[in-house]
């Protein structure tokens, strides 16, 4: 692995989380594409982008500051599902595997 943050099971456990999301939107209706699912999507990516930015040469504080951040977009996630579960977008099934 080239990269600190390719050994990490939290960015591991994003990538997917990104990806995963990524697929999900591909359902959300085109009214969506520039509100709900760019939404979601970019905070998904943002996890993933925060943990790798972090963790490449940065001091434990900084690094921490930058976990707190992939940790707000995490949140970010969860309230864009609530959103997409309230408007049918997706299932509660699909809502709890995310969750």
């Amino acid at each position: 692995m080239a990269f600190k943050f390719e050994s990490l099971t939290v960015w591991k456990k994003g990538f997917q989380l990104a990806n995963d999301i990524d697929l999900l939107t591909e359902s959300f209706p085109k009214k969506e594409i520039f509100n709900l699912s760019s939404q979601i999507k970019r905070a998904a990516d943002s996890i993933v982008l925060n943990i790798a930015e972090g963790s490449t040469g940065q001091t434990k504080p900084e690094f921490k500051r930058f976990l707190n951040i992939s940790l707000r977009s995490a949140v970010e996630v969860v309230a864009c599902l609530m959103m997409a579960k309230a408007r049918a977008y997706i299932t509660e099934i699909q809502y709890k595997n995310f969750l």
